[in-house]
């Protein structure tokens, strides 16, 4: 039986992410649970286990009880890949760093 790897709670949440790719572009993407520690990234991005990412997560002003939207600036490593239904990718990553910037 193998070991949960997982160390904070995860809460369900569905929200719009975009991913930073080293080849150009960004993949945009929406998350399927979230962490203090880590993230679990629905996404048409292909990464490599172990490859450094970067990522934007957005929170709704309904969710910050400010006045507008504020992104969340990451920087983790991907710990897992797998596909998903309808072509997709899940992508589970750990979050090294990060930084809140509010957007006007």
């Amino acid at each position: 039986m193998a070991e949960e790897a997982r160390t904070g709670k995860r809460f369900p949440l569905e929200l719009p992410i975009k991913v930073h790719k080293d080849a150009g572009g960004d993949a945009k993407g929406i998350t399927a649970n979230l962490s203090a520690a880590g993230v679990y990234i629905r996404a048409d991005a292909s990464l490599e286990v172990g490859s450094p990412v970067e990522f934007e997560i957005t929170l709704p002003p309904e969710m910050t009880g400010g006045p507008e939207n504020v992104t969340i600036q990451c920087k983790g490593r991907v710990v897992r890949a797998d596909e998903t239904s309808g072509g997709e990718r899940g992508v589970a990553c750990v979050i090294d760093s990060y930084e809140f910037q509010r957007n006007s």
